[in-house]
């Protein structure tokens, strides 16, 4: 498997998304208090190659099931095994990490967030009652091996410890780790991707900040900015393929034209043909926002999400569970609070606020999916089935001719 190296993010290639600012580290962990963590799981064995984690997310550094948040989720297509939506749904809170895994991790997801919980909290499944952990997938069965139900509660357990003794602030890390190990978009190695958006307000500023595991997507419908980059890039591999044809072509393999940051116009060894997965192209995105908005509202921010998938060329296949869950911290929400709760605050329906934390919530999107593939190297995984990198250098050069 190829080793990582430094990839720049989006911004870095000097391709910006939307009008509005991102944060300080342009991520979710902008958003005061949140934390991420990943585990992050690489190994072969005879038959079988490992390409896969967990990913944790934390809405704050206290006791989550003490202190909930309000939280809404919204399932943009709902060809998904997430845990936990139904309790945010009808409650509007969010209680416990959420929990980023494959498609057969959930359960072993749900019992490692669970026992974290448990080890932080006594009173959880005692005298406090129950507890709703969120656990959201995407099949990674391309590059790894699902069947083998590598992951397992203990690494659950660890991503969650890992999150909760991370600093404030640091941004999670990107592309093959935790979750996204083994995930792939629109045909290349995709994987964790985040950013952030800053909106102003009456005392300031607020943050809207977006985290997503991206496994989604057609290659030939990859959108960047409006241009069709996916087609670009067949047309580029279809003519290289013409010409590796002819008779004293060069070099069909390798060679200086090869790979990312070559010279050639086109890498000579091509991805593999992206794979036909009916079944298991999904995208999560987890939205935080220190903006004070309640469950409905955002829900309503939750559903900003789907524009923000959609310009990068996603259109919701039947197959792809797209879903999104929507937090935010600027308030606390007591386990028992009294009969009469405080009124919360929350911001006007038809003040600016609202309306640039909808458009933050799809620009932030967008650029995490971008991210994500920015971030993304080359892997080969199970039966020997290989995914390359986005050539990101190629596109900015098209996109600037």
């Amino acid at each position: 498997m190829e080793k990582a190296r430094e990839r720049k993010r989006l911004r870095e290639h000097g391709v910006r998304i939307g009008g509005l600012p991102p944060g300080p580290v342009n991520a979710i962990t902008d958003v005061p208090g949140v934390r991420t963590a990943h585990v992050t799981l690489i190994r072969d064995e005879p038959g079988h190659a490992v390409r896969t984690g967990v990913t944790a997310i934390l809405p704050h550094g206290g006791n989550p099931f003490r202190e909930k948040v309000p939280a809404a989720a919204y399932v943009v297509n709902g060809f998904g095994k997430t845990a936990g939506l139904v309790q945010i749904e009808e409650l509007g809170t969010l209680e416990a990490p959420i929990l980023l895994t494959n498609t057969f991790g959930v359960g072993a997801a749900l019992e490692g967030g669970l026992r974290a919980m448990m080890e932080q909290d006594e009173g959880v499944g005692g005298e406090a009652g129950s507890i709703n952990i969120v656990a959201a997938e995407c099949n990674d069965r391309y590059l790894n091996d699902m069947r083998g139900l590598h992951v397992r509660p203990e690494h659950a357990e660890r991503a969650v410890r890992l999150a909760r003794g991370s600093a404030e602030g640091v941004p999670p890390e990107e592309g093959a780790v935790g979750a996204g190990t083994g995930m792939v978009c629109f045909g290349y190695k995709g994987g964790i991707g985040s950013s952030s958006r800053l909106v102003r307000t009456e005392q300031g500023s607020g943050t809207v900040g977006a985290l997503v595991l991206s496994n989604f997507g057609r290659r030939a419908d990859l959108t960047l900015l409006g241009r069709p980059v996916g087609r670009w890039l067949e047309e580029q591999a279809a003519a290289a393929r013409k010409d590796a044809s002819r008779p004293l072509a060069g070099m069909e393999q390798g060679g200086e034209g090869a790979g990312e940051g070559g010279s050639g116009s086109f890498p000579l060894s091509q991805p593999q043909p992206q794979p036909e997965r009916s079944e298991d192209g999904s995208i999560i995105i987890v939205l935080a926002t220190d903006l004070p908005l309640d469950a409905r509202q955002l829900k309503r921010l939750a559903k900003r999400a789907a524009f923000g998938l959609a310009r990068t060329g996603s259109a919701a296949d039947h197959g792809s569970g797209d879903i999104v869950v929507a937090f935010s911290t600027a308030e606390r929400v007591a386990h028992e609070p009294d009969e009469l709760a405080p009124a919360r605050r929350s911001l006007r329906e038809d003040g600016p606020t609202l309306a640039d934390a909808f458009r933050a919530a799809a620009e932030a999107t967008e650029e995490a999916i971008w991210n994500s593939l920015c971030a993304g190297i080359g892997m080969t995984g199970q039966e020997g089935r290989r995914v390359e990198a986005l050539p990101i250098e190629r596109i900015v050069r098209w996109l600037e001719g």
